[in-house]
């Protein structure tokens, strides 16, 4: 059967950092067609119900489809210390994370801690994620059980961490290469999921563990690698100390086979000009996280130098060191932090980033991240009147990037009237009806 959602319609033609506004597909009377969990067509809505009768139809006029957010980096983890007040990135970790990551060696909790994440991104328009889980096999187990349960594609590691933690949360270089091995048998290929390699960050893993997360991702191609680099300026002094042979943060990663286009980063504020230049020549991504950066004082992010350096970016929640799991604050955030450095993104930039640019940073730009034929029927319907104040700016919004930045500054989950995933619904908000 092929299920088509009718309103304002947003799609893209390319990146808004090269080609500016025109990256904006906006149809004002738009549809995109559902079937077998793929898009089959979008575009004009005439065109689109001529090519699909009989078609079920769900027309929301006053409503904006676009395709679902992705979120390239963040820690399901953390879904319950998010807000804990006070303290830099190392302190953090010891104080909130690394407590409650402890727990995650209860199946039990680590499977309603799923839960709870899931709730939460599909609440705030998020179809695609790509988490951290914690040290034990079985906390990936309980998100890959969530996710295919939902039938969500989504990303996830067991972190790798032999060191500068608690006993509890450490493995071992053998042990680290062997349950990671076995939940990439375990879990590759099955519905829309894939796993991630993940070593923390440098600090806490030993060389010999980095060398073990090379050999897998030299077994495993396919798969692709996520850690952290330069968020803050201790950590990366504390680098400094731990790998004196290293020149920089990067180059760490990329002695131990580590740096590669599968590779996304989180963070990526304090590079110098070699790692910058070193990224864009390795096709490596980058994960803005602007809430976490500006809650832990880690500092901000150059997303448009980085992008213009031949990087590529997408946003990310970083829940929980990362305030929200809305992409709006997201957005929000990310403007922000580019107005404080003297470049603020636009709105165009700022739903790129969000979108095709996340998915892209994961390799899954030709998946999801749009609303195009072959793409993954994942898709965001957004009311553009869920509160009083959205609604009196949006409808005195003079074209789409004024609307669509109205959303990103006054938005919340309020505005998320429904996710689709893989061509079924899978949240509505509780007083939303069919159209």
């Amino acid at each position: 059967m092929t299920t088509i959602l009718r309103g304002k319609l947003l799609r893209w033609a390319g990146d808004p950092f090269e080609i500016g506004d025109a990256a904006l597909a906006w149809d004002e009377d738009g549809a995109v067609a559902f079937a077998d969990g793929r898009i089959a067509s979008a575009g004009p809505a005439d065109a689109v119900l001529a090519a699909h009768l009989g078609a079920t139809v769900h027309t929301q006029p006053d409503a904006l489809i676009a395709p679902a957010f992705v979120d390239c980096h963040l820690h399901y983890p953390q879904t319950h210390v998010i807000a804990s007040w006070g303290a830099q990135l190392i302190d953090w970790l010891n104080r909130f994370t690394f407590p409650e990551e402890s727990r995650f060696a209860d199946p039990e909790h680590a499977a309603a801690v799923a839960r709870a994440f899931f709730a939460e991104t599909l609440r705030n328009g998020v179809g695609t994620v790509c988490s951290f889980c914690t040290s034990h096999p079985q906390s990936v187990d309980a998100f890959m059980a969530e996710a295919e349960r939902r039938g969500l594609r989504a990303v996830a590691g067991k972190v790798l961490m032999d060191r500068h933690a608690p006993p509890a949360l450490l493995d071992d270089a053998t042990r680290a290469f062997d349950e990671t091995e076995a939940l990439i048998a375990r879990w590759r290929g099955r519905g829309r999921l894939q796993v991630a390699i993940t070593p923390r960050f440098a600090p806490t893993s030993t060389p010999e563990q980095l060398d073990a997360a090379g050999a897998l991702a030299a077994a495993h191609p396919d798969c692709p690698v996520q850690t952290h680099l330069s968020e803050n300026t201790a950590e990366i002094a504390w680098v400094a100390d731990l790998f004196p042979e290293a020149r920089d943060y990067l180059d760490v990663y990329d002695r131990h086979g580590l740096l590669r286009p599968q590779t996304v980063f989180g963070h990526a504020i304090h590079l110098t000009a070699r790692e910058r230049a070193r990224l864009a020549e390795a096709g490596a991504a980058v994960a803005h996280c602007p809430t976490s950066n500006a809650f832990l004082g880690s500092g901000a992010c150059d997303v448009a130098g980085l992008k213009a350096d031949g990087v590529r970016v997408g946003l990310a929640s970083d829940v929980g060191g990362g305030t929200s799991f809305s992409p709006f604050a997201t957005m929000r955030a990310a403007y922000e932090i580019g107005q404080s450095r003297g470049r603020a993104l636009t709105p165009v930039e700022l739903w790129w980033l969000a979108g095709p640019g996340a998915a892209g940073a994961l390799g899954l730009g030709d998946r999801v991240g749009n609303l195009a034929q072959g793409f993954d029927a994942d898709a965001v319907v957004i009311d553009l009147a869920a509160t009083p104040l959205l609604a009196a700016r949006t409808a005195r919004a003079e074209n789409p990037a004024e609307a669509l930045f109205a959303l990103a500054v006054l938005g919340d989950d309020r505005a998320v009237r429904e996710t689709w995933s893989g061509g079924r619904r899978v949240h509505r908000r509780a007083d939303a009806r069919d159209g």
